[in-house]
């Protein structure tokens, strides 16, 4: 974890051993009598040495496999926006078989319904998901 195994170590550098010690216990690597031991000595741990001795046996970050992320492509991951391109052709054929147009009023219902729960802006939500690829 570090080359100075006396310089003292704080809450941030703590809670990150944890985060690792819950990633190897996650994988399997631990039991969990070794979990809550190994998890004593990290929140009594003062100094760096006291934090490398938990992770003596276990891999490095580095070598730590981690599952692949399950992809969030495919034709049902965006079912709301295939449908919200299909309302409004479906209300013109209405409109036009019907005669009235109070099909039109389906168009930002089905925008509401659809996308009503979705708090922040379709640019910002694209951004952030190209940001996670």
């Amino acid at each position: 974890m570090s080359d100075v195994p006396e310089i003292r170590v704080g809450t941030a550098e703590r809670e990150q051993a944890m985060r690792r010690l819950s990633d190897h216990f996650a994988a399997g690597r631990l039991s969990v009598a070794e979990f809550d031991e190994r998890s004593a000595i990290v929140a009594a741990s003062m100094t760096r040495g006291e934090l490398d001795t938990v992770f003596v046996d276990l891999p490095e970050p580095d070598t730590v496999a981690t599952p692949p992320a399950k992809p969030d492509s495919g034709f049902l991951a965006e079912w709301p926006e295939r449908v919200m391109a299909v309302i409004p052709i479906v209300a013109v054929i209405l409109f036009f078989t019907t005669g009235s147009w109070l099909w039109f009023l389906a168009i930002p219902l089905a925008g509401a319904l659809l996308f009503g729960n979705r708090h922040e802006h379709g640019h910002d939500r694209r951004n952030r998901r190209r940001d996670e690829d």
